[in-house]
């Protein structure tokens, strides 16, 4: 290989890797999320969001979360049901993959939650559109608002598989 090919091969990288950048940050810019997109990896939302599809998110501090009560009340649906889809840290954990699934109520502390028993934090009750019971308490507390990274707006079918494929 000749200097002239190494030289061109380093700049394709280097443009490449500048391309990726101004995407990553102007996404974080538009959006208010990180990350601002995410690929589904279970069909706890099925038939509305499916595994494969990529969600666009919007931080949570740049638009309001409707839960599925107060949609209900309003005539507001999103993916398909009432109420807004979040992505959340369940009980604010880093380690682990967030949860996709959808607000449908905000309950203060100590008051009851699905199981009867006293919430030990205010929160939004969650649950995938698929399953039959909420979120809380089976796998965490009541989502607190800075667990969550965004609020799902837009969904792209099938992308997402190819991230699913290297994971």
């Amino acid at each position: 290989m000749s200097g002239s090919q190494l030289s061109g091969i380093i700049k394709d990288i280097i443009s490449s890797l500048v391309i990726v950048a101004i995407i990553l940050i102007l996404g974080v810019a538009l959006t208010g999320a990180w990350p601002f997109m995410v690929a589904v990896q279970s069909g706890s939302m099925t038939p509305h969001i499916n595994v494969g599809d990529v969600i666009l998110l919007v931080g949570s501090k740049r638009t309001d979360i409707t839960t599925y009560e107060e949609g209900k009340e309003e005539g507001y649906r999103s993916f398909g049901d009432y109420g807004d889809v979040i992505v959340y840290r369940p009980n604010g954990m880093k380690g682990i993959t967030p949860v996709i699934h959808r607000a449908m109520y905000w309950i203060e502390k100590g008051d009851p939650m699905p199981n009867g028993k006293p919430a030990p934090n205010s929160g939004y009750i969650t649950k995938g559109d698929a399953n039959h019971l909420p979120d809380q308490p089976l796998i965490s507390y009541p989502v607190k608002p800075e667990w969550i990274i965004g609020v799902a707006k837009l969904r792209i079918p099938y992308v997402g598989y190819v991230r699913l494929i290297f994971r």
